[in-house]
């Protein structure tokens, strides 16, 4: 893989894939997108206020940056996670060892958890800690064998249609549905028009939000 380390608009680091021709994150911040788009919009919405107990899939697991943010917020808030992720092109040591995510978290061990979230072994269920949980897999969105009616919370953080139009299909997006719970929710930071109409024509429900920063808006579907 041709990869290399960008630093974003706030600081944080992200991956540009020269096979697609696109960065990880958004340029204008690595962290601020992931905390806008995934933990307040998603984890930490109202939705789940009274669940203390969430499973989480992760269309790609990329930097690791979602799963870590979400580890940290999760035992703020009390819950206990099981995190399942796909990504078929892993990050090697190097790469991970040049993200600088840990250095601008103000928790409490922030680099060993980082280290250990990417260094757990693939394709296995691995506990973290009392409340958290981690199975990545070594798999694409397209071959991964989705459970029914399984997960809470849906990350849907794949390069965008333009780079990947093979990973939102009406095909995958059904099989997402299909293994969430009733009343579970995906964020994304898409909202093209195709990417809305699929969603609703499987039943999603959706809902428009702002975006982050330098993004007018995203996307929360839940799976009424």
């Amino acid at each position: 893989m041709n990869r290399n380390i960008v630093i974003t608009a706030d600081g944080s680091t992200t991956i540009f894939s020269q096979e697609v021709n696109q960065h990880y994150h958004s340029y204008f911040g690595a962290l601020q997108e992931t905390m806008h788009v995934f933990i307040e919009a998603g984890l930490c919405s109202g939705v789940f206020a009274n669940s203390n107990r969430l499973s989480i899939l992760e269309i790609g697991f990329g930097t690791g940056l979602n799963a870590l943010l979400t580890y940290f917020r999760a035992h703020e808030l009390h819950k206990d996670i099981f995190y399942e992720a796909l990504e078929l092109f892993p990050l090697t040591v190097q790469e991970v060892a040049l993200l600088n995510y840990p250095a601008l978290l103000p928790y409490p061990n922030v680099k060993e958890i980082f280290t250990t979230l990417h260094s757990t072994a693939w394709n296995k269920k691995q506990l973290i800690s009392k409340n958290f949980s981690l199975h990545k897999h070594h798999t694409s969105a397209l071959e991964y064998r989705y459970p029914v009616n399984t997960f809470d919370l849906v990350y849907f953080d794949a390069f965008s249609p333009e780079a990947q139009p093979e990973m939102w299909t009406k095909e995958i997006f059904s099989a997402i549905y299909k293994s969430m719970k009733t009343e579970g929710v995906l964020v994304t930071y898409s909202t093209k028009g195709v990417i809305k109409r699929t969603l609703q024509s499987l039943g999603f429900e959706i809902e428009k939000l702002p975006g982050p920063v330098g993004k007018r808006e995203m996307l929360r579907a839940r799976k009424s």
